[in-house]
């Protein structure tokens, strides 16, 4: 009987904590410790946003300087052709002379 008796008076005991702690919680899923519930506000989900576009900034960054923003291979342009025909032996110097002077004109 007496073990009863103890077992009563240390639950009505617990009674009011279990009751705080009921209050301050919304359920298995409480995140009121996060950012906008935890004394952070609006301030809090401001740093996250500028946290996550400054992560997104460096990387475009950085991908920019890795490829040195070219995508494309530079085409060559007539005179260039003309330079590595004449380099290859297809036309002769006079036959050169005559095509970039025509180009440069």
């Amino acid at each position: 009987m007496r073990f009863f008796n103890m077992l009563s008076t240390s639950t009505t005991a617990l009674l009011p904590s279990i009751a705080l702690a009921d209050q301050r919680s919304d359920g298995p899923w409480d995140y009121g410790h996060m950012m906008w519930g935890g004394g952070y506000g609006m301030f809090g989900g401001l740093m996250m946003l500028v946290f996550w576009g400054l992560v997104i900034f460096l990387i475009v960054v950085a991908v920019r300087r890795f490829t040195n923003g070219n995508s494309a291979p530079k085409q060559p342009d007539a005179l260039d052709i003309l330079r590595d025909r004449f380099a290859k032996g297809e036309i002769d110097e006079e036959e050169f002379q005559k095509r970039k002077s025509t180009l440069e004109s």
